[in-house]
């Protein structure tokens, strides 16, 4: 395995995590000012933990306003009608709570204040033109990583996808994850929120190494770097090892607690690394069949490894995936095929459906979602394998039957 030398890291000005670090919030927030705008998910208006969390900044000399009309998915309408609400507001800084649609609606509501809309002008990588709104981002579920990611997803009707707008301005000022939010998670939302936080592991560490001029404007994902190696692999392990157990298990401390880890180093590192084919293929999938997320990368994971099978230099990464999830084959083809092996049985231990046609995806639909797909240049470019829609519609095929290869399936 190359050993890499060079690599960029971009993350909050501070991060806290552990149970009760979201004492810290008051402290965090005055440092952007006193009108706090609290943008958070809508079942967290009748949290008790919200509402103490609320009162204790009203107490410290806070004025804080709540918005929680947040959309799942994110229609871009929903977030001009919270911009307006914003700006009537006039907030010093943003307090975003939730799961990832509250955390992303709240970078692009920053984003829409400071300099205007419409959201399209953004779609892309490095189109943000400066810094926005203080933000201090509390997950509720583990699982996206957008507390420390530069990136927000919306869903836009004309496009037939889902849209990712990119830049380092949308890293919030400050992250707090205190796995205290994620006690009262539902079983489907751990579940589907901790596969996509392994698929954002897995993907970093599988992802391609980008060259490029140090004197030129760096992209925002920068392929697979120093500091990602093992950052990556160590949320697979904690991933791997204790997201069975929180779901299964909804009320074990330990567990929430090292699956909220998992998924803050799985955005530490993706959010510096980039994510690739299952979430190229996800973002056509997820907006024809309005289902989770995680529940579609997590599905078109085990289909993508096998496609990288073909490269002897990434089957020795995915070989290092096997390793952290319990394998001790004694050649790297061998721990490869287990590391998918065991990805798509840990899927389906937690509810992760085996196929695309489990979902209501037809046959005749797949060569226009590769098509879709490969309109993600960004994510096709840090694939570890050429990915024209050839190769994205073989991968659809198998994940629409579920077939998986001869010593890839458990």
């Amino acid at each position: 395995m190359e050993y890499l030398t060079a690599g960029t890291l971009r993350l909050p000005a501070r991060v806290h995590f552990g149970y009760g670090s979201r004492a810290q919030l008051g402290r965090l927030l005055h440092l952007g000012g006193r009108r706090v705008l609290a943008i958070i998910d809508p079942f967290l208006t009748e949290s008790p933990i919200f509402g103490e969390t609320v009162a204790g900044l009203r107490a410290g000399g806070l004025d804080v306003a709540v918005y929680s009309d947040v959309r799942p998915e994110l229609p871009i309408a929903s977030l001009d009608a919270a911009a307006a609400f914003a700006r009537d507001y006039e907030p010093d800084v943003i307090l975003a709570v939730g799961g990832g649609s509250a955390l992303d609606a709240a970078k692009l509501i920053g984003l829409l204040v400071t300099h205007g809309g419409p959201l399209s002008r953004y779609y892309g990588e490095n189109l943000v033109p400066g810094p926005s709104l203080p933000l201090v981002a509390v997950p509720t579920t583990a699982g996206t990583g957008s507390e420390v990611t530069p990136v927000a997803v919306v869903s836009d009707p004309e496009r037939e996808m889902k849209v990712g707008i990119s830049s380092p301005y949308l890293i919030p000022t400050a992250a707090v994850v205190d796995p205290e939010f994620t006690l009262g998670a539902p079983r489907s939302v751990t579940a589907f929120a901790g596969i996509d936080a392994l698929v954002h592991a897995v993907e970093s560490f599988t992802a391609a190494r980008l060259e490029g001029p140090w004197d030129a404007e760096l992209p925002v994902f920068t392929g697979r770097n120093a500091f990602s190696e093992a950052i990556a692999l160590r949320a697979v392990e904690h991933l791997g090892t204790w997201l069975p157990t929180a779901v299964d298990d909804p009320g074990n401390r330990r567990a929430r607690e090292e699956v909220a880890f998992g998924s803050l180093l799985a955005g530490v590192s993706f959010g510096a690394t980039g994510t690739h084919l299952s979430h190229a293929l996800q973002y056509p999938i997820g907006a024809a069949t309005k289902t989770p997320h995680g529940l579609g990368t997590g599905l078109l994971l085990p289909y993508v490894l096998q496609a990288c099978l073909a490269d002897t230099e990434v089957v020795e990464r995915i070989a290092a995936v096997g390793r952290a999830l319990g394998s001790a084959a004694a050649t790297a083809d061998a721990r490869a095929r287990d590391a998918i092996s065991s990805i798509a049985a840990l899927g389906r231990a937690i509810g992760v459906p085996a196929s695309l046609q489990e979902i209501g995806i037809t046959r005749e639909q797949l060569p226009q979602l590769a098509e879709l797909a490969s309109n993600s240049v960004r994510l096709i470019a840090i694939a570890p394998i050429p990915a024209p829609p050839a190769v994205l519609l073989d991968i659809l095929q198998h994940a629409h039957t579920g077939r998986l290869t001869e010593g890839s399936d458990s």
